[in-house]
């Protein structure tokens, strides 16, 4: 899949509707010798990737499982051993560990959502030209964040691709849907989380036909 996930933001910066279209979150599992070259810290109760990256394991990435246990935060979740102890200890070598992106949480969204929202306030004030239009791409070497703002403030934001073709189009279907399906809503009020089976419906329908254009081999 080329479309990742869709958020929607309100003007004051909160989070009103919020699709993952893909699923998927790949993992890679590998095996170490001592002394392993990556290098984790504890982040928000996680051990995460802080640098090494190696075999498709990237920073950020957060530490999954031990030996096929399951990891709680820094702990084993069979027997609350401490996984750092694990890994620092030679003797436990050589030692299985897999890797991947964990499925962020209610919060995490909505914080990075207030976050993204003042970095396009940011954004729009730093720039030389007058009237910016604010953050429209950032790009990494994964996906690309394309966002719209609407004349009411409404942001659209959608992860995608790097090579997905046509996003902004993709982008204005959105508002159109957001227009016909939720704001035509009498149960819906303006600035608030977005649930309408309709929309649901509209929204996905719009994202499977663009991704039917395919991406481009540049």
């Amino acid at each position: 899949m080329a479309i990742f996930s869709v958020y929607i933001i309100n003007k004051a910066g909160g989070l009103i509707y919020q699709y993952d279209h893909s699923g998927a979150r790949p993992e890679v599992e590998k095996t170490f010798s001592y002394p392993i070259e990556l290098v984790l810290k504890i982040h928000d109760e996680k051990l995460v990737v802080a640098f090494g990256e190696r075999d498709g394991i990237k920073v950020g990435h957060t530490l999954l499982s031990v030996n096929g246990v399951p990891a709680e935060g820094r702990f084993l979740k069979s027997d609350g051993r401490d996984i750092m102890d694990i890994i620092a200890a030679e003797e436990n070598y050589p030692i299985s560990l897999k890797f991947g992106r964990t499925k962020l949480t209610t919060n995490e969204r909505i914080m990075l959502a207030s976050m993204f929202h003042s970095l396009f306030a940011i954004g729009s004030q730093l720039s030389p030209e007058p009237r910016s239009s604010g953050i429209e791409v950032l790009e990494t070497d994964t996906f690309k964040l394309h966002c719209f703002q609407t004349m009411t403030g409404i942001k659209f934001i959608i992860l995608a691709d790097p090579r997905q073709m046509a996003v902004d189009v993709l982008l204005k279907k959105l508002y159109e849907v957001y227009s016909d399906f939720a704001l035509k809503n009498p149960f819906y009020s303006l600035d608030m989380p977005i649930r309408c089976d309709l929309f649901d419906t509209n929204l996905q329908q719009a994202i499977e036909q663009s991704e039917r254009l395919g991406i481009s081999n540049i």
